[in-house]
């Protein structure tokens, strides 16, 4: 019985792996339709996260045999439990990089400064590896991993702020003009944070699976 289950939890892991592999893909993809002006690539990733969202349907349902038909020990409710906190984190991933691709198909005229590219390529590149770092923490049950990208959410903040704080000056000398492009400039910095608050949040979880300690303190599982 003990064999099933630690099958069916490396099954879990596989899944787990794939559903942030396929939120890489899309970050990466996101960031290729920004800096070209992609409309059909946009379209490419507003269809595929159909996948992202069936993957979080399957993974739900393996999560929610695992605990129907088998007994698991706190550890393993532990795991279990941050699986599917983490799914609705990588779904919302999935959820931020259409959003994006949105944008990109509703302006005209998308064409972002050089310099507001390199930021927003940075951006991509730190959030796509915070999703990559907090999914394989779990598997490999790396505290140390999980912490890192925690601290790495600092970094993607600084980012938003600098855009940000740009985007206000520019307001200020262009007196309203070229507003939708501004706005949406910061609207894709904002999903690009959201995305690395998501992956904070599968971290946290991932934490969790190990220790039993939620950073929510309220949140605590017994070994």
């Amino acid at each position: 019985m003990r064999n099933r289950f630690d099958e069916q939890l490396h099954l879990l892991d596989e899944q787990l792996t794939q559903m942030g592999e396929l939120c890489e893909a899309a970050i990466a993809k996101t960031t290729k339709a920004l800096e070209s002006s992609d409309r059909e690539q946009a379209k490419v990733i507003i269809t595929e996260d159909e996948e992202i969202d069936q993957l979080e349907k399957d993974i739900e349902r393996l999560c929610l045999k695992l605990l129907l038909q088998q007994q698991p020990v706190a550890k393993d409710l532990r795991r279990i439990s941050a699986a599917l906190k983490m799914i609705t984190d990588m779904e919302r991933i999935g959820d931020q990089t259409s959003d994006i691709a949105e944008i990109i198909l509703s302006s005209k005229d998308w064409a972002p400064a050089d310099e507001d590219i390199h930021v927003i390529g940075k951006m991509a590149s730190e959030v796509s590896k915070m999703v990559r770092n907090s999914v394989t923490a779990y598997v490999k049950k790396d505290l140390e991993l999980a912490r890192d990208v925690m601290k790495a959410d600092d970094a993607i903040d600084e980012y938003f702020e600098e855009v940000r704080d740009e985007m206000i000056d520019f307001i200020k000398e262009e007196k309203g003009r070229n507003g939708k492009k501004i706005f949406d400039l910061i609207m894709v910095t904002k999903y690009l944070e959201r995305i690395g608050d998501h992956a904070t949040n599968i971290a946290e979880w991932v934490e969790f699976s190990i220790t039993g300690v939620h950073k929510d303190s309220a949140i605590i599982h017994e070994s």
